[in-house]
């Protein structure tokens, strides 16, 4: 969110939240948009400093790559999209064999659009389980392939980032007031973030990040309670400074994230990009969580792909919840409430993480 006071972004349960988990309550806008912690008590131990890796070798000639049986079991409740919440092994070696598959598979030209979605969410999930399991996390580490390992400790430490900006024993009992849309498609979202960079100067990677970590890449669409709206999190009087919104609309993707980077580079972006990032949200740990997803872009824009299907997760009293594209609340609402009716988004055992 832009700022000049300490905020909470909306998706640090991405990782949205997050990509990303998030504690500000919001409140509806008033029409639907047609267009579009402290720590977690546990030992963190500083991870490995990614290194500049090169693109993965092209995945298109691995049959693994096309054909994941990702792990499910009989009984789960599923969302009305028949998707259930994605399951974690239990063993580290499985683990690691699932998301070396899926880190492949999310980037092969050779996957089918249609199985990117529950790709997407089983990726995003194992790294929010993963970053709170210090010790399960490192045996995760040891067993992946050691190509997959940089990408690997950018995600963790992006995720461990978010969780050190919240007090795990606030985490709420009420879901928030939002409304989950499907975003914009991804190259619509990628060709507004390359423009922008064109104008600006502001790496695409960042701006795609920061799109990720507040608003989901607009699936949320909602008001914050500090008043910051649309798929940038702008506050409105930062929008109506000269030369930020333009007198465009704020709920309008193009039109936001052409603005979040000609503030980035208002705040000193361009010379620092985490001095920047520090005018959009003042925390330390959110401009290391942003520059690690845009780390991870930088290194292999194929990446992409796994990130925009990155679902809501919502870091609550009764678990890492799930809130599917379509979910609407007016109002906050109980959890326990919630859950009643949609068990789907409970987290099955041991897929909360904490």
């Amino acid at each position: 969110m832009v700022s000049s006071i300490p905020y909470r972004p909306l998706l640090l349960a991405l990782g949205a939240a997050g990509v990303l988990g998030a504690t500000v309550l919001v409140r509806l806008p008033s029409e639907a948009n047609p267009g579009s912690g402290g720590t977690d008590g546990t030992s963190q131990p500083t991870l490995p400093r990614p290194q500049p890796m090169a693109a993965p070798a092209a995945a298109a000639s691995s049959p693994a790559a096309a054909a994941i049986s990702l792990p499910t079991e009989a009984g789960l409740p599923t969302a009305p999209d028949g998707r259930h919440y994605p399951l974690v092994p239990l063993d580290a070696g499985a683990t690691a064999a699932l998301l070396a598959q899926v880190e492949e598979a999310v980037r092969s030209p050779s996957t089918a659009e249609a199985e990117l979605p529950a790709l997407g969410h089983q990726q995003q999930v194992i790294y929010r389980v993963l970053a709170y399991q210090t010790e399960q996390a490192a045996r995760v580490r040891a067993a992946l392939p050691e190509r997959w390992r940089p990408v690997f400790d950018l995600h963790i430490q992006a995720r461990r980032a978010f969780i050190a900006m919240h007090d795990p024993a606030r985490r709420p009992t009420k879901l928030p007031a939002w409304r989950i849309q499907a975003p914009e498609s991804p190259p619509n979202l990628l060709r507004y973030y390359r423009e922008a960079e064109a104008a600006t100067g502001i790496p695409w990677t960042v701006l795609a990040a920061v799109n990720l970590v507040e608003s989901g890449m607009g699936r949320i669409d909602g008001v914050s309670v500090a008043d910051a709206h649309g798929p940038m999190q702008f506050l409105p009087g930062t929008w109506a400074e000269p030369g930020i919104g333009n007198g465009g609309d704020i709920r309008d993707p193009r039109t936001a994230i052409n603005a979040a980077a000609r503030y980035l580079v208002r705040r000193g972006g361009l010379r620092d990009i985490r001095k920047g990032l520090w005018g959009y949200n003042n925390s330390d740990n959110y401009g290391t969580a942003v520059l690690a997803y845009a780390a991870l872009l930088k290194s292999d824009p194929a990446a992409y792909r796994g990130l925009y299907h990155w679902e809501i997760h919502f870091a609550s009293a009764a678990g890492d919840l799930w809130l599917p594209v379509g979910y609407v609340q007016a109002k906050p609402l109980n959890a326990t409430t919630w859950l009643q009716a949609n068990p789907a988004g409970a987290p099955p055992k041991g897929s909360s993480g904490y």
